[in-house]
Order: C-alpha cells, then sequence, then structure tokens
C-alpha cells in the first residue's frame, strides 16, 4: 500500500494504491470517495479489494492540500456540482492518471463511487468512455450532467442504493433507470428496504438520513464482488 502523487486539471492530488499479491498487471478498481474526499474508509475498502486480487486506486477529488475537510467539504463538492464540465475532465484525468500506473491492466478497469463518488462513477461512465468496464454507485447521488447530448454508455452500470434514501428519492431513482436505458447501458439496481443513505459506513448515525445498516452493507458487498468478477473477468 503506497501514496502516489498525480496531477489532474492542474490539481496536486495523492492517490492510495492498494496492491494484490502476486505479479500484475492486475484488474483495476478506482474508488470515488464521498464527499468528504479521501479518508481510512476508503483506504479500507482498497484494502479488502486489494485482498481479492484487485489493484484499488482511490482518488482524491480535491487535490492533497484538503484533508480533514470538516464543514468545508460541502462547499467543495457544491463547487464541482456546479460545474459538471469540469468534474468530467477531472474524472478522465483520474483515468488517464489510472491507466499509467505500473501492475494496472488497463484492459480491466472499473469504478466504484459512494455517496458524491457514486455521481463521478456514473459520470465517468456518462462519457461514453470504453476504458471502463463497469461503473457502481453506492448510495449515490443520480443527477444528470446535462452536458449535451448523452452518448451511449458503454460500460456496465450497478446501482446499489437504500430505497429510504432522502438524497435519491424515487423520482431520481426512476430517471436514473431511464436515462441508462436511453443511453443502452447494461444496468442493474439493488435497493434495499428501510435504508437510508450512507448504509455501507459504519459510523454513519444521523437516523432517518444517513445510518449504517449491516444487512445492506453485507448484501451490497456480495452484489459488488459478483460484478466486479464478471465485468474485469
Amino acid at each position: 500500500m503506497s501514496f502516489v502523487d498525480y496531477t489532474a486539471n492542474d490539481i496536486a492530488c495523492e492517490a492510495y494504491v492498494a496492491r494484490p499479491a502476486g505479479a500484475g498487471p492486475h484488474p483495476t478498481v478506482l474508488i470515488a470517495p464521498t464527499v468528504r474526499g479521501p479518508t481510512q474508509l476508503e483506504h479500507d475498502k482498497a484494502d479488502a479489494l486489494a485482498a481479492e486480487g484487485y489493484r484499488a486506486i482511490v482518488l482524491d477529488h480535491y487535490g492533497k492540500s484538503e484533508r480533514d475537510l470538516g464543514d468545508r467539504a460541502m462547499a467543495l463538492m457544491n463547487g464541482l456540482l456546479s460545474d459538471r464540465a469540469l468534474l468530467r475532465e477531472r474524472l478522465l484525468a483520474h483515468l488517464a492518471f489510472a491507466q499509467g500506473l505500473d501492475g494496472v491492466d488497463r484492459d480491466r478497469i472499473a469504478i466504484v463511487g459512494y455517496c458524491f463518488g457514486g455521481l463521478c462513477a456514473l459520470d465517468l461512465a456518462r462519457t461514453g468512455t470504453d476504458a471502463i468496464r463497469g461503473a457502481v454507485a453506492i448510495h449515490g447521488v443520480f443527477s444528470q450532467p446535462e452536458l449535451g447530448p448523452q452518448p451511449p454508455i458503454k460500460a456496465k452500470v450497478l446501482v446499489l442504493h437504500g430505497w429510504d434514501d432522502p438524497i435519491a428519492l424515487p423520482d431520481a431513482v426512476l430517471g436514473l433507470t431511464r436515462e441508462l436505458t436511453e443511453a443502452g447501458a447494461d444496468w442493474q439496481l439493488h435497493a434495499y428496504g428501510h435504508t437510508v443513505h450512507g448504509f455501507t459506513n459504519p459510523e454513519a448515525a444521523v437516523a432517518g438520513r444517513v445510518m449504517y445498516n449491516a444487512d445492506a452493507d453485507r448484501r451490497a458487498n456480495a452484489a459488488l464482488s459478483y460484478f466486479l468478477m464478471e465485468v474485469l473477468a
């Protein structure tokens, strides 16, 4: 495990890279963090993926100078949400960085995102790139980028969603499914009842809004593992 410096849109970034045992190149999973940027939570998830045989790379939304964000996290996220073209450019820069790393199998890359990172995973798929095989949004945000005509989505898409998530209401979920269908995506949606936002984060504890759910977390991990085996085989 190591930290690797890189640049995305002239922003100095720092990725956390977890490496599996054995010689590469390895199938690779990009991890797009929550609104709070890369934290120990994402590092732990990267380590778990490395134990399953994947090279896992935690991306850096805001730059290496932005850590321990506290209340600033929302402002940084909203800055990118207000400029989805910039966000798209940054995501493509993250992808280019990952493709250039030693040990990465360029033909077997997927992205997994949590919360704001789920939107990032979807936005990377929305570019129409064929450089990723799969995109996973876990308790994600579903708003469309509105950057002109949507090209065909070539990556397979998995959405793992808490049905009672106040950040992604049923109308938004249905809107996403229509969008993915119209873009010709191979998509699937797993919705977990009695589950709100942040259900994979053991530290989430805001009743009715952001709350860990052990059952949903276990089921989502199983669905993620199967999906990655399918798309990165």
